[in-house]
């Protein structure tokens, strides 16, 4: 009698102690469950707390804006005018001049007309390359002056490029005297004539005295012949300044930081 009680006393108490330790196991899921997923901080910048990214592209606009321009620019005033005067005059003259020119006179005929006029300016290519000592350009601009004048009758054909493969070479003396290390001083703007620099406005002055046109007389034809060949080349490049301006938020800044990128460009060469 006595063993079975004390037998039943044992059963119940591990029954109770396994339901205990049953409930105990379980309680922390029933926690976790029910606790909710801690949530992701997401820490916003202080309004008066430097933002890291924001200050990194300043940096790097700073730095291009840096290496864009290292030209000065203390004419700012003046050159800005002339800029619109140019502007104006292209958009109110010279395009629709020369898009009456285009209906005239077809392109392959402008073309030659181009051609016939970079084959008379040889002398200028010519010396600068002898200047910055090139000597196989000099070469090439001597067999293409050679070819184009004979086979390409004039040079209105440019047989040299076409059937030879010998490359222009467009050498001037302003790029000469960036060679020689010379800088380029500061930024101008000239009125119809376009942007330049100080170094490449001497340079412009100084191809002068081997430009063939420049010793046509009367004095008064040689500019409108200069004047006819810069229009030709116009005709030939409608839209390019339209694609320029239309995509800078600066058009000023955008010719001017274009132009002085294109020179470097050709000097380094």
């Amino acid at each position: 009698m006595m063993v079975a009680i004390l037998t039943a006393s044992l059963l119940c108490a591990c029954a109770h102690r396994e339901v205990k330790t049953n409930a105990a196991s379980v309680q922390p899921a029933a926690d976790s469950a029910v606790q909710p997923a801690e949530e992701k901080q997401i820490r916003l910048p202080a309004p008066d707390e430097p933002d890291q990214d924001s200050d990194a592209f300043g940096e790097f606009d700073q730095e291009f804006a840096q290496a864009a321009i290292q030209v000065a620019d203390p004419l700012r005033p003046v050159n800005q005018a002339i800029f619109i005067f140019n502007d104006r005059l292209y958009f109110w003259v010279l395009k629709p001049v020369a898009s009456g020119y285009n209906a005239v006179l077809p392109e392959i005929a402008r073309r030659g007309i181009r051609n016939f006029f970079s084959n008379l300016l040889t002398p200028i290519r010519f010396v600068n390359c002898v200047l910055q000592g090139k000597g196989n350009a000099a070469g090439d601009e001597a067999a293409r002056f050679i070819t184009n004048t004979t086979l390409g009758v004039l040079g209105f054909w440019d047989p040299a490029l076409e059937l030879y493969d010998i490359q222009i070479n467009n050498e001037d003396l302003g790029q000469t005297l960036g060679a020689y290390g010379i800088g380029s001083g500061f930024y101008l703007v000239w009125p119809v004539l376009g942007p330049s620099t100080l170094r490449d406005t001497v340079g412009f002055f100084g191809d002068l005295y081997v430009n063939p046109i420049n010793y046509i007389e009367p004095t008064s034809l040689s500019v409108g012949v200069g004047l006819y060949r810069r229009f030709n080349d116009l005709s030939l490049r409608i839209g390019d300044y339209e694609a320029i301006i239309q995509a800078a938020v600066d058009p000023y800044i955008a010719v001017r930081n274009g132009f002085i990128q294109f020179r470097r460009a050709l000097i380094d060469q």
